[in-house]
Order: C-alpha cells, then structure tokens, then sequence
C-alpha cells in the first residue's frame, strides 16, 4: 500500500518479553551459578505494640510501653539476598559488615537461614553499630522509626578486609553485585578507589552496581539506575518526582553505555525498562496489574533476578525482561518486603498483561495517522498483518452499542456506597476521595471483563477498608445485584423511548458501526459479538437495535461462571476451530480486556476510543488506556469505514 511510507515505520517497537518455557531453561541455568553481594546488610525491625500498655514506671513515674510481638528479617542488602535465594542459586556470598550486638547476631542467623556464606561477613567491634530499622506500629498505624547505626564509622582495617572478600569472589564466583544504601556507609574515599582498581583487573567478570549515592565513582560495572539516577549522571538537576519521558531516558542510558562501555539498565516503573548494551537499546514494557501494589522492595528483586540471569549468559535484554517479571510478582505482596521464586515468575508469565506504549498513550502529539484520516496507526508493524481477515469480534458496550453509556459512574457509585456502608453519608471528604480513587482505578483498569469478576474485586475492596461489618459484606452476587438493578434502570428507560419512536437507532449506536458489520459480512468476514454484560441481555439488546441477525458467528456474554466465559476464552476458541493464523482475526473494542487477549493470540487490536456521550469523535482517557493494552490502530467511531476496510483488506 503506497501510503504506509517511512513517515509510519518511526512507530514501529520492539518489546522484548520472555515465554513460560524460555523462563524454565533460565531457572535452570541459575541453579547452577555461584553469586556474591556486597553491600550495606541491615536488619529490619518491626514492634507490634500492645494498645494496653505496660505498668508506670516506679522509678520514673513515666508510663511503660509494650511490646506485643516482634519480627526481624534481613533489611538493604540483606534482601538483595532474600531475593537470590528464592531462585536456588548454587550459591550465595555476603560481603559486609555488622556490629558486636544483638541486632547483627540475629541478622547472621537470619542470612544463614537463607543459606548464605556468611564467612565475608565482618565484624567490627567498635565505632559501628548493625544497621538496624525499627517501625513501631500500634494496630494499623506506625510510628516515627527508631534507626541504628547512623554515626557508623568503618575502620581502614575493616575496608582492607572487605576488598581482600570482594577481589576473592571477583576470582571465585560468576558475578557480584555491589550495593550501596545507606548514607554515609563509605566512609573512607580511598576504598572506592582501591574497588576500582579491582574491578580494573576483573573488567571481564559481570559486576552489577546499584548505588544510591556513588552511581559516577565506579568504573568496569553494570549499572542498574532508575530514571531519575540516569538523568542524574547525564547532568541533570532533577527531583525525585520528576518526570522523564521513555525517549529521554533511552538517550540518558545511551550516553552513559558509550561512557562505560558497559551495559545499562534503567527501571521506569509502571513503564517497564530499558536496557542498552553493545547490541543496542530495548526497551521491556511494563506489567499491568489489576490489585493494588507495593512497590517496596521491586528494586531488590529486579538486581537479584537480573544479575543471576546474566551470571548464567542470558542476553541483557531478555535477562532485563526475566528481572521485570520478577519485579511483578514482587509488588503484589502487599505490607511485606517480598522476594519472587521461580515457581510464582513461571505462574504470572501464564498469564501476563503488558502497559504497552507509555509514552504515546499520554500524548495525543505523538499520533501518527493514515493519511487523510483520522485513524491512528499506534504500531506500524500493524499493517503488515492486513489483508488476510477472515473471521471479526465486536465487543458490545462502547464499541457498537450506547445503550448503557455511563455505567461506569453508576458502578462507581455502587462501589463506593457498598465500601463505606453506613459510613457513606457522614465520611469526610478526604475518606470518600481515597475511597474514590481506588475505585475509579480499578474501574478504568477492569473494563471489559465480566461484571461478576469486577464484583468479586468489590468483596475484596470493602473488606479491605473495613467499613462494613463482615457478617453484612454481600457475596459478588449481592453486589452485581445492586448494579444491575441500578443501572437496568436507566437502560430500560432508553429502550422505552426507542420503543415509542422519541429516539432511534442511531441515538444508540456508535456512528458507522452498523454500515461497517454489513460491509465486514460482505467482504465474507464471519463476525461475532462479545460482552461482559449477561449473555441474554447481549442478546436481547442487540435485537432490539437491530443487529443480531448480522453476528453469524455466534453472540456470547457472561454466564456468572468464569470457568464457563471469558473473552480469552471465546478468542482462543474462535482460533482454535477455525485453525485460524493470527492475523486472520481482527478485535474491535474499547476496554483493555479484549485488546490484551487479541494481542496475545497475535490478532489484529484495534482500540475503539469512542465518546460514548456524542457517539462519535475521540475519547482520550481510552484512547490512553487502549494503546497501554497494546491496540495497534485506534478508531474513534466507523464514520471512515471506507479507508478502514482499504486498511484491513490491503485495498
């Protein structure tokens, strides 16, 4: 086709992921590599405190607090180790130091438990304190941190000893990592140097720094960064909250690589990484995650996982990718500094859905569009795969139907009554705002999978937030009840006016979307409609406004049995009867759900970014999202069906 020129090739991405059994042969490999960390190794306190007190104090007169439980687990460096040891290396080496005290005796206990060498771990007796942090928490909320170690002062006898460990597991084992947390925990510069004539000699042996404060002082090292330290060692003045674009931080990493000469990699959050080596740059897309998430602790994770992989020659993109899932897994244990085994990475990467395009989908500019069209091209690699479309899914609501535009604010409103019980009308405005936010993020990221699903999430959110007493927390069919029933109305009162001629068709319709199944079913593509909504309600729907009869292929919709329906599910079997290629299906919709398993199956994603309100022109809130699942054109209505089906057919 003469227009898809070079103007559109800029758009075209290579993400780099890594599959279910690609994932087994790296566990393998792993279990066979001997790894060493040296770092500041900490311990973690945590005092759960007896609400009740203790007795006053007769000497003092000052009343005694109590200590109802306490925990301890391996802090800084200490995870990184955690972290090693849940993929079952061959072996792990600590290099650091603690004090004579009962916090560092309990931190060695705590990293031979793990099975750490814990020969290199030194102690000096005096001027150092083991890095302690303890969180005193009463119930739910937790009190300023009382903190150990803070005025540490390593002697030159304890430097001279930690270099002689780490020149020894630079000659013995297949990678250190080099870990630096704590403020202050280099005291002496010299050491710095004398690490780096070490890493001078032993430039051939993988070394993955992670330096809070000292980034720019080591040579000979991979250097794992987030956005903010890459822009930092590019000059920049930034803050932590700053934001930096995907393209910056490629260049950022970049300048660093041709530095150093060694590779790079830059986490980014939610947006994923990049990774730039010799090879090039990749970049690895985020992981969309449906629960709510605990960051603390990814990093750990991510250098653990990544570090083992490169020490069993795994390439540095794919070992980036391997680090991301592991990272995923990680965030989703919730009130706890979490590690990620090997079995949990194999579970998520069944199943994973990546945040594609981070940058375009914030930032309408960016968009590139077929020439004189408003149809936007996100992936050009897109039309590569046109002109063999044989069989079509339509999602309902949204993408051909308005019948129930606005269910989103009536769930919203559903959800947040529901959590806040008999708390609704009196909760403060910051209380119903937080209330709120979670919602409407759950909302925004579960549009288009079964209703009954996003009730399930409810159960969850109001026992979470423990408003509502638990013998009175409905099940998910309680709470789909309420909604459908709220919103049943409103659909009901538009079908009525359907009903008596006071609207039409075209009032609940997306604009083109009909004229667009009839020449789809002409061109001989056999169509289907999905929903999350109740099957006999798509059903019913869809006839009343005429267009069941053009869905030749079948018309599905929740059953209340997940087991029984999802999308995947119906595109999977779509596939799979039809002994279809993947570019012999085409999605349409306009929530994450369908895009994601389209794109999983390699069908064509196309993102209906509709305005529901109008019934034509361009949602940018889904337009974002849509793209982030992965849709590689984006449609605002089927007001161009003509230069979309040149599109689709290589016409």
């Amino acid at each position: 086709m003469s227009f898809f020129n070079g103007l559109y090739l800029k758009c075209y991405l290579i993400y780099v992921r890594v599959k279910q059994d690609r994932i087994k042969e790296i566990l393998e490999k792993i279990s066979n590599v001997s790894i060493a960390v040296y770092g500041d190794f900490c311990l973690d306190a945590y005092w759960l405190m007896d609400p009740d007190g203790s007795e006053v104090s007769v000497e003092t007169g000052i009343q005694a607090e109590a200590v109802e439980k306490h925990l301890y687990s391996p802090g800084g460096a200490g995870n990184i180790v955690a972290n090693l040891a849940a993929l079952r290396p061959a072996a792990i080496k600590v290099i650091g130091v603690v004090g004579n005290d009962i916090h560092g005796r309990e931190l060695f206990s705590q990293l031979q438990a793990l099975g750490a060498d814990t020969s290199s771990l030194i102690i000096q007796n005096e001027d150092f304190d083991t890095y302690t942090y303890t969180k005193k928490i009463y119930g739910e909320k937790e009190y300023p941190r009382i903190d150990f170690g803070l005025k540490n002062r390593r002697s030159k006898n304890t430097d001279a000893e930690l270099l002689k460990h780490i020149q020894t597991a630079l000659e013995n084992d297949d990678a250190l990592i080099f870990n630096q947390q704590v403020t202050g925990s280099i005291t002496n510069k010299g050491f710095i140097e004398e690490t780096n004539k070490l890493f001078d000699r032993f430039s051939h042996k993988i070394v993955v720094l992670d330096s809070r404060h000292f980034n720019a002082s080591f040579r000979n090292v991979y250097r794992k960064v987030n956005e903010i330290e890459i822009a930092v060692l590019n000059g920049l003045d930034v803050n932590p909250q700053d934001y930096i674009s995907i393209p910056d931080v490629k260049k950022y990493g970049t300048r660093v690589y041709e530095q150093y000469e060694k590779p790079v990699f830059v986490t980014c959050g939610a947006r994923g990484m990049v990774c730039i080596d010799a090879s090039g740059t990749s970049e690895i897309p985020g992981i969309q995650l449906l629960k709510k998430l605990d960051t603390v602790g990814a990093g750990d994770t991510t250098i653990s996982a990544l570090t083992l992989c490169l020490a069993a020659g795994i390439p540095s993109a794919e070992s980036a990718a391997f680090a991301n899932l592991a990272a995923a897994v990680t965030v989703q244990k919730l009130l706890t500094t979490g590690t990620a085994s090997g079995e949990e990475i194999i579970e998520l990467s069944k199943d994973v859905d990546y945040n594609y395009q981070p940058e375009l989908a914030v930032d309408l500019r960016r968009a590139n569009y077929l020439p004189d069209s408003e149809i936007e091209l996100c992936d050009s690699d897109v039309v590569l795969k046109t002109g063999n479309i044989k069989h079509a899914l339509f999602d309902h609501d949204g993408t051909i139907s308005t019948l129930r535009q606005g269910w989103e604010t009536i769930m919203e409103s559903v959800m947040i009554e529901s959590i806040l019980g008999d708390h609704y009308e009196t909760a403060d405005h910051r209380l119903y705002q937080q209330v709120r936010k979670q919602v409407l993020g759950y909302i925004d990221m579960s549009t288009g999978i079964q209703t009954i699903l996003q009730m399930e999430a409810l159960v969850g959110m109001v026992d979470e937030f423990n408003f509502v007493p638990k013998k009175e927390i409905l099940d998910k069919f309680g709470y789909k009840k309420l909604y459908n029933d709220a919103l049943m109305e409103v659909v009901s009162k538009r079908l009525e006016k359907l009903e008596s001629g006071q609207l039409n068709i075209d009032d609940f319709t997306l604009k083109g979307s009909l004229d667009f199944l009839k020449a789809m079913k002409k061109e001989g593509v056999k169509l289907y409609l999905a929903s999350g909504t109740d099957k006999q309600d798509v059903i019913y729907e869809s006839e009343r406004l005429g267009y069941a009869g053009l869905f030749n292929g079948c018309i599905y919709g929740s059953e209340n049995d997940i087991k029984k329906y999802s999308k995947k599910m119906i595109i999977n079997r779509i596939i799979k009867e039809n002994d279809l290629k993947g570019n012999e299906l085409v999605v349409f919709g306009d929530g994450p759900v369908e895009i994601r398993e389209c794109i999983k199956s390699g069908g064509i994603a196309i993102g209906v970014a509709s305005d529901e309100v109008r019934r034509f022109g361009l949602n940018e809130e889904k337009r974002t999202r849509l793209i982030k699942s992965g849709a590689g054109i984006i449609i605002s209505d089927f007001s161009q069906t003509g230069k979309l089906l040149d599109l689709l057919f290589n016409k």
